[in-house]
């Protein structure tokens, strides 16, 4: 004789029934997922201003004339290698996350001590180097709303210059990538937190390393968000 299931029984199974997570997704990841979209419209908010504001006006710096500086290097002469730099480094540390987290997977720890030692390397870096490139720029007299009089000669030729604009253009540029780079500040902490723990063991005794994604879902956001801001000031 089958046994009956009862009709509370049934509905413990339900995805929705809170005895699991809906769609099979991690409480934690989920949560970070939230965390990321909520961020995301921040960013979005902050560089769909931006765009209007570049768009409106015919009085606008030229990206490519602006940053030709390589701090400690060169001066001008040399448009936007210096953040070309910059983005590649952020890059990279991208995907020594991703090889932190496939090691994760297979329960390697020294690997993944060693990919999370590279990833924290990289955004230390990235981090140096922007600190490099507000230093430069700021010695020029290019700062919050503030843009020096010998930068007339970096605007568009034939375009009228605008101190509203020309103002606008540095808030927005020192207030975009400064949040941008709090991000990547925090996350190099979170990262060097998470290696501790590594090191320590932590995941190898709770028999996951599912920590190491959670976290690495932040960074491929503090990178994806990177680009976007490297198309609206530099390239655009």
């Amino acid at each position: 004789m089958s046994a009956q299931v009862s009709p509370i029984d049934e509905v413990k199974t339900t995805p929705w029934s809170g005895g699991s997570s809906p769609f099979k997704v991690e409480y934690g990841k989920m949560m970070m997922w939230f965390f990321l979209l909520s961020d995301a419209f921040t960013f979005s908010s902050l560089l769909i201003s931006y765009g209007a504001l570049r768009f409106s006006s015919n009085s606008w710096p030229a990206a490519d004339l602006i940053f030709q500086s390589v701090p400690g290097m060169l001066d001008s002469g040399a448009p936007l290698v210096f953040v070309g730099l910059m983005t590649f480094i952020l890059i990279m540390s991208s995907v020594t996350m991703v090889l932190a987290v496939e090691a994760g997977h297979r329960m390697a720890k020294k690997e993944v001590t060693m990919w999370m030692i590279w990833t924290i390397i990289g955004g230390f870096t990235f981090l140096g180097c922007q600190a490099l490139e507000w230093t430069h720029l700021h010695h020029e007299g290019f700062w919050w709303g503030t843009i020096p009089h010998e930068l007339k000669e970096y605007f568009r030729e034939g375009a009228a210059l605008s101190p509203t604009y020309t103002q606008q253009f540095a808030n927005l540029f020192f207030t975009i990538t400064g949040f941008h780079g709090f991000h990547v500040f925090s996350g190099v902490i979170i990262n060097i937190i998470i290696l501790v723990n590594v090191i320590a063991g932590t995941y190898e005794k709770r028999g996951s390393y599912l920590m190491i994604e959670k976290v690495g879902l932040y960074w491929h956001f503090v990178d994806l968000v990177w680009v976007f801001v490297f198309t609206f000031f530099y390239l655009v």
